[in-house]
């Protein structure tokens, strides 16, 4: 059985859609799945790349493609009242709720419907304790703030170290797939397809460069 590690962040409507839909998407497969958050404005960081969200345009259109997405496919759906906003309170919550920092499939679903589901301000400090009362029911928190912040950074280290550059991403054995429309593709891999065979999988990386707007590392 293989294991997913599935690298997220609350801030995306993405992440939470991809979150939503695997179940579904790899039913019938057998594999287990760790959550990691991770700050996607430090994957962003080290890629020198703007957000989504912070590029006039693609940010409108990121809103209304997630809100019709959900809208098919039946999962609950409201923008926040802000966004983008600072994901690191939740992002640590979510940490602390596991020694390891890896938060069950629970935790991850509460922090995201917080997120996206009733159009509140997912950012408001009240909102913020009383989640973290709901998420302290029945659990002990193992992790006091510093310890979850350090653990934050590792897991987001860790998954640019794996080549992760966005989320939701999900990585298993040396692959990464990235997006709410990777799903199938994963699936895909996990059943053993053989267009993902390890020659096939490597011979892009090997394509060179015709032209490049700037400088590749």
């Amino acid at each position: 059985m293989k294991t997913i590690t599935f690298y997220l962040d609350f801030i995306s409507p993405y992440a939470y859609l991809a979150f939503e839909e695997l179940p579904k998407a790899l039913a019938g497969l057998s594999y287990a799945v760790r959550y990691k958050p991770v700050f996607f404005g430090g994957l962003l960081q080290h890629t020198g790349q703007l957000g989504p969200a912070e590029l006039p345009g693609k940010r409108e259109w990121v809103y209304r493609q997630t809100q019709w997405l959900a809208q098919t496919k039946g999962i609950p759906f409201a923008m926040p009242a802000m966004h983008p906003f600072n994901p690191l309170p939740l992002l640590r919550l979510a940490v602390a709720t596991d020694r390891a920092g890896e938060p069950n499939r629970y935790v991850c679903e509460t922090i995201f419907r917080h997120v996206w589901v009733g159009g509140a301000d997912a950012a408001d400090p009240a909102r913020t304790a009383a989640l973290s009362e709901t998420l302290q029911a029945g659990r002990a928190l193992y992790l006091e703030a510093p310890a979850a912040k350090e653990l934050l950074t590792q897991h987001t280290q860790e998954a640019i170290a794996a080549g992760v550059f966005g989320v939701p991403s999900y990585v298993v054995d040396d692959r990464m797939f990235w997006g709410l429309d990777a799903l199938p593709m994963l699936r895909a891999y996990l059943d053993d397809d053989p267009s993902l065979d390890s020659a096939r999988w490597q011979a892009v990386a090997d394509v060179p460069y015709g032209i490049a707007r700037r400088k590749i590392a």
